[in-house]
């Protein structure tokens, strides 16, 4: 068996790889994209895409309870057809991955699917349907992604069991569901499941929802789960479960003493490990950091023609962060002066309503040691939030006292997600607050109250009383 020689190999074709592979192409570089399983990785396969389709589909259930206040009348009881919201959801899925492909092909990167492992300096060899291929290249990126974690008995083998990726293919609405962990992903799809029908419980071992988010945050999340029924368990702990005649037993441990909560599935969502493992890295004396594969900020790790990005290579584990390390790295390989300086990854939670926050929240910017200042403008003072009927929430922006400069932002309420970005621009040019607030925002938009956010920080706001 000969060996196939290329310029750069990318192992993963997930958000980080597939856009590493692209843009080496388009530098010129003779690449490879090695995918395991799906173009398009987790995000676009079992993760970001198809969560924020079911979130859609279940926002808009929910919304036709809202319809009758605006003065629309629908007659008849709206039904949920569970085949035809995957098949539809799956239609999106089918489109994007078909369309990474695509792409790496117009823009010349060469495809392989298999599982590959490192064997040496520039040497790796790929399994494939077809038997094995060993390949050989001046420059390899790992971009292999993460998993769920499993915890102690609770097996994703079991039918009853479901990690992220088995929620997203339910075709029945569980009567009751436990999640267990109350993150980002367990509130997400919680909140999906809550409201196509199920009977929610969280379980979270923090004393907090969304642990490390502003407290306020967390506080305008809570109080929406409370008014949707969903029950949340704090400082309270997993222990196992049974099996019933009908349903399950899920023992919980907490500061009242252990109890047990009826469920028809469980769904764990207790964080991600990096997929490092069986890759061949202590043979070659990767070093790490922890799971994690250790780089500078250039994407090299200490071995020479090695690289990683995405959620290999460290916190936090964003398809966006992957992407933005992904097109380093291509530059750096082609031989430009690159790195990463990214002074900010926005992040994003797509609960109820949506979380979005860039640059240091208030809580961060104080455990910081930041003399500052804090705008907060609700978005029940925001006309176009009137109009929508959803004004739950806030947008909040931190400044540093010293010279106005803006630290952070973070916003909690409809379309938050849409909003940070120009939240991101301002961390990242360094923009001070006047940046902001002397910018015309067309009105009537949720865009407003960044700018208004801004101003009331300064104490300027006109539409709220400034502090």
């Amino acid at each position: 068996m000969g060996t196939r020689k290329v310029d750069a190999v990318v192992i993963g074709a997930g958000p980080g790889g597939y856009v590493c592979a692209i843009r080496l192409a388009q530098l010129g570089v003779e690449t490879l994209c090695i995918e395991k399983d799906n173009w398009g990785g987790v995000c676009l396969n079992v993760g970001c895409i198809p969560s924020k389709a079911l979130i859609t589909a279940a926002k808009r259930y929910e919304g036709l309870s809202e319809l009758a206040a605006m003065g629309i009348d629908a007659p008849g009881d709206a039904t949920i057809d569970m085949a035809k919201m995957q098949d539809w959801k799956q239609a999106i899925v089918a489109k994007l991955t078909g369309g990474i492909a695509q792409l790496l092909k117009a823009n010349g990167a060469d495809m392989l699917l298999g599982d590959a492992t490192l064997t040496g300096p520039g040497k790796l060899t790929v399994k494939t349907a077809d038997g094995k291929v060993n390949i050989q290249a001046k420059h390899i990126v790992l971009a292999t992604g993460s998993r769920p974690i499993e915890i102690p008995g609770f097996s994703y083998a079991d039918q009853r069991i479901m990690d992220s990726t088995k929620a997203l293919a339910i075709d029945t609405i569980p009567e009751k569901t436990v999640v267990i962990g109350g993150g980002y992903i367990g509130l997400e799809l919680g909140s999906v499941l809550n409201k196509l029908g199920s009977k929610v419980t969280v379980v979270e071992m923090a004393d907090q929802l969304l642990p490390g988010f502003d407290p306020e945050v967390v506080k305008v999340i809570a109080r929406k789960l409370k008014r949707a029924k969903v029950d949340v368990k704090l400082n309270a702990k997993a222990l196992g479960w049974e099996e019933g005649k009908k349903s399950a037993s899920v023992q919980i441990e907490t500061k009242k003493g252990k109890e047990s909560i009826d469920a028809d599935a469980i769904l764990v969502t207790v964080g991600r490990f990096p997929n490092t493992e069986n890759l061949g890295l202590e043979k070659l004396g990767v070093q790490m950091d922890g799971r994690f594969v250790r780089i500078d900020k250039a994407g090299r790790t200490n071995v020479d023609g090695l690289y990683a990005i995405g959620d290999v290579a460290g916190n936090p584990m964003l398809a966006h962060k992957a992407s933005h390390e992904g097109e380093v790295v291509a530059e750096v390989i082609a031989g430009h002066d690159v790195q990463n300086e990214a002074k900010t990854v926005p992040a994003v939670v797509f609960t109820d309503p949506e979380i979005a926050t860039a640059g240091l929240q208030e809580n961060e910017a104080k455990a910081a040691g930041f003399d500052i200042k804090v705008g907060k403008v609700p978005f029940a003072a925001i006309g176009r939030a009137l109009t929508t009927g959803h004004t739950d929430g806030f947008i909040k922006v931190v400044l540093d006292a010293a010279d106005d400069r803006v630290l952070g932002v973070t916003i909690v309420g409809d379309h938050a997600s849409d909003l940070i970005s120009e939240a991101a621009l301002a961390v990242e040019m360094d923009a001070e607050a006047l940046d902001i607030g002397l910018t015309i925002h067309p009105h009537p938009t949720l865009g407003e109250g960044v700018m208004e956010a801004t101003k009331a920080a300064l104490g300027e706001a006109i539409h709220i009383v400034n502090r």
